[in-house]
């Protein structure tokens, strides 16, 4: 089984210069869904990093942040420093380690995936207050763009892992099950990286799946990618394209 809590051990330079932020817009669709609350507490589950956690604390709210990855937590915890409203805690989904009802928000962005969900709905139920909501995030890759469909094909066959971990095998039930009936609602906003190819390699080298550096599937799949950046990239620069997609509402109980 694939452990998340080491998955992204070695690639933690690579996860914080090349993956994508997320529009602002998104956060303040989950922030108006509070009912001026004044300042919620936020909960976010499986921090990595911090590149969602920061767009949280930009809008001046106490975030505590949950990631079991202690590389990826200590590069957030050195970012975000400047933030006096971080609390970094060493936890995951299942064993936050936060009170009962404490928090107004749980959010997991990039992330739910991830965890499992037994566990992972009965510590919801335990942390969020009884009228708190849930956001769940992905940036999800662009699949009408030509581009993507040829990158995905690559992936597919040339990364053996990428079918194991790829958030987009999760369903929509699957994701609808953690909301209470009639609660959950679905929004959908642009996003876009320009990348060059180094760019584009650091963005595939941050992912789970991607062969060890150095290996011969690593070279097999950097050679097809150089091939397919030619292909579709206008000025040296490639257009990546992403849907980010946010589920949210109140949590079934």
């Amino acid at each position: 089984m694939i452990d998340a809590r080491t998955r992204f051990s070695d690639r933690v330079a690579n996860y914080i210069r090349y993956r994508p932020s997320y529009p602002p817009e998104l956060v303040t669709t989950i922030l108006d869904e509070l009912d001026n609350r004044g300042k919620p507490l936020v909960a976010d589950l499986g921090s990595g990093t911090g590149i969602f956690t920061q767009l949280l604390l930009e809008r001046g709210l106490k975030v505590y942040a949950i990631e079991p990855n202690t590389n990826m937590r200590l590069a957030a915890e050195e970012a975000l420093a400047d933030y006096g409203k971080l609390v970094s805690l060493a936890g995951d989904a299942e064993n936050t380690g936060l009170d009962d009802a404490s928090v107004d928000l749980i959010t997991a962005a990039q992330a739910f995936h991830w965890f499992n969900n037994e566990p992972t709905r009965a510590e919801f139920a335990r942390i969020l207050k009884a009228d708190g909501r849930l956001a769940l995030v992905w940036n999800q890759r662009r699949l009408s763009q030509p581009f993507q469909q040829a990158y995905d094909a690559l992936l597919r066959e040339l990364a053996p892992d990428y079918g194991k971990v790829n958030h987009m095998n999760l369903s929509t039930d699957d994701i609808a099950g953690f909301f209470a009936a009639g609660t959950m609602q679905q929004r959908c906003f642009d996003n876009r990286q320009q990348l060059d190819f180094d760019s584009l390699r650091g963005r595939l080298e941050s992912s789970s799946y991607c062969p060890e550096a150095g290996s011969k599937p690593y070279h097999r799949l950097l050679e097809a990618l150089r091939r397919l950046f030619d292909e579709h990239a206008e000025d040296g620069l490639l257009a990546f394209d992403y849907d980010t997609q946010l589920y949210h509402g109140s949590i079934a109980r």
